[in-house]
């Protein structure tokens, strides 16, 4: 019986003496007493060849050397921790930080910007409006009441049974906004984001953005806007772009005209880019048509005015040579990290 006691007590003795230096030694000595089979597990099982009244001492005994090897091995483990820790070179706080690779403009943005910066060197203001809009704001005020078949041209997304309410077709509802609460002299584009319930392919989208201009004063004529349509193709594709407009019909200008600028790839010789043809289409326009004016509260005798509109994804395409629509929603990180430093 003594010679159990007096083993359980060297055991503690050993425990209290021990001094593990490096981490190898403090893992030998947590195999020791605390692993799976560590030594105490022979002591516990000694218990068994003592008189009962002698097992509540032993028991204490051996609840006090487990509990003095845990915290040995917690104690000798902090200090290790704490040891490594302070050993740690500090670092050089003076030294220049690690460069951070900023990100870049979607295309769609660069081409946006570029376009609003070129209308605003020669007096267009920008202006936004709902992207939610109401049937009067959208059609009826541009001259294409419920009845109309230019309604056919646009395939809209309905948020009413009524068809009152809808998501906008085109920005131009912006400019029947802006004619109701402003007076002529305006002067301004608007650029956002439009949707159509068209099939998503590689030349369209259900969602796309457009940039649309408006300019109403005394005496407005349709040389003015080819003015206007002339230095902004120059600025955008080159000096040497020219400039064609063919007629076409739009139910909110009179006349109307398509938009053609000179391929700026080819130089006009014919291209898979212009399709052979040296031109390539930009965008709409025409006078705005009275009609409109007088809806918007406009005097149609002393007012005239243009209004354009052109697909800021066409636009992008064209100046960038990408060939799929789709590409601009995707966040293909392979494409937008081509445009860093791109203005």
């Amino acid at each position: 019986m003594q010679e159990i006691f007096d083993k359980a007590n060297a055991v503690l003795a050993a425990i209290n003496d021990a001094k593990p230096s490096n981490a190898e030694e403090l893992e030998q000595f947590r195999i020791q007493y605390l692993g799976s089979k560590n030594v105490l597990k022979d002591l516990f099982s000694a218990m068994a060849q003592l008189p009962g009244e002698r097992k509540k001492e032993y028991g204490q005994l051996m609840n006090t050397l487990k509990a003095a090897a845990e915290a040995k091995y917690e104690e000798q483990k902090a200090a290790a921790d704490t040891g490594a820790k302070s050993s740690t070179e500090i670092p050089d706080l003076t030294a220049p930080g690690y460069p951070v690779a900023m990100g870049t403009r979607h295309p769609i943005s660069i081409v946006k910007n570029k376009m609003i910066e070129i209308f605003s060197r020669i007096g267009f203001t920008v202006a936004e409006g709902p992207e939610v809009e109401d049937d009067w704001h959208n059609f009826t005020a541009l001259g294409t009441p419920k009845d109309h078949p230019a309604r056919d041209m646009q395939d809209t997304f309905y948020l009413s049974e009524d068809k009152e309410w809808m998501l906008r077709t085109h920005t131009s509802s912006v400019q029947v906004r802006m004619m109701e609460n402003q007076k002529p002299p305006l002067r301004m584009i608007m650029p956002g984001r439009v949707y159509r319930n068209e099939t998503i392919s590689a030349r369209a989208h259900c969602t796309f953005h457009q940039v649309e201009g408006l300019y109403i004063d005394e005496n407005v004529s349709f040389a003015d806007l080819k003015q206007t349509m002339f230095y902004f193709a120059q600025e955008m594709f080159g000096r040497d772009t020219q400039i064609r407009f063919r007629p076409s019909f739009f139910p909110f200008t009179e006349p109307s005209a398509e938009i053609d600028i000179s391929c700026f790839i080819c130089g006009g010789s014919g291209c898979p880019v212009c399709k052979q043809s040296g031109w390539v289409e930009i965008g709409g326009c025409g006078m705005v048509d009275p009609v409109v004016l007088e809806n918007c509260k406009i005097d149609a005798v002393r007012y005239s005015g243009f209004a354009f509109g052109m697909g800021i994804e066409r636009i992008t395409m064209l100046k960038y040579q990408i060939n799929d629509l789709r590409l601009f929603f995707e966040n293909d990180v392979r494409l937008l990290k081509q445009f860093e430093g791109a203005l």
